[in-house]
């Protein structure tokens, strides 16, 4: 049981950095595409938009949440679990809202919303502190 964990596990963490990176990048042209003037510019970005949504976060999400899942049955102690395991999913709560929120706002600027580029360089910085929590509650889990 002991070679499929680590299995899980690597595969878990690929999805991770595979979901932040989408998360980070998305907010990133949100920014490039609430400052542009340009319609081919918009075009553009919402296309690259369109394909990190779809292509790369959804699909590294779902990766993620399938192998987090694993990791739990593999190891799960519902006496010995502590309040780790319950902050992370907390996170993952998080993270799955600011993912489907930023298919919202992909969304308004197909319709031609606009919106203060601030806005997006705020919630840009969100998937950096809870990164850095998970992080250090994957290091400092208690099993």
């Amino acid at each position: 049981m002991v070679a499929w964990y680590l299995w899980f596990k690597a595969l878990h963490i690929i999805g991770v950095v595979a979901w932040f990176a989408a998360i980070f990048y998305i907010w990133r042209l949100f920014v490039y595409h609430a400052e542009t003037d340009s319609d081919a510019v918009r075009e553009t970005l919402a296309t690259m938009e369109r394909r990190l949504y779809r292509a790369i976060m959804v699909p590294a999400s779902i990766f993620t949440l399938v192998f987090g899942i694993l990791l739990l049955y593999v190891r799960w102690n519902p006496l010995g679990q502590t309040i780790w395991i319950w902050i992370k999913i907390a996170l993952i709560i998080v993270l799955y809202y600011l993912q489907f929120l930023a298919n919202y706002y992909r969304k308004q600027f197909l319709l031609g919303k606009t919106y203060s580029s601030r806005r997006f360089r705020i919630l840009n910085e969100v998937p950096t502190v809870i990164l850095i929590i998970v992080v250090i509650l994957a290091i400092r889990q208690p099993f």
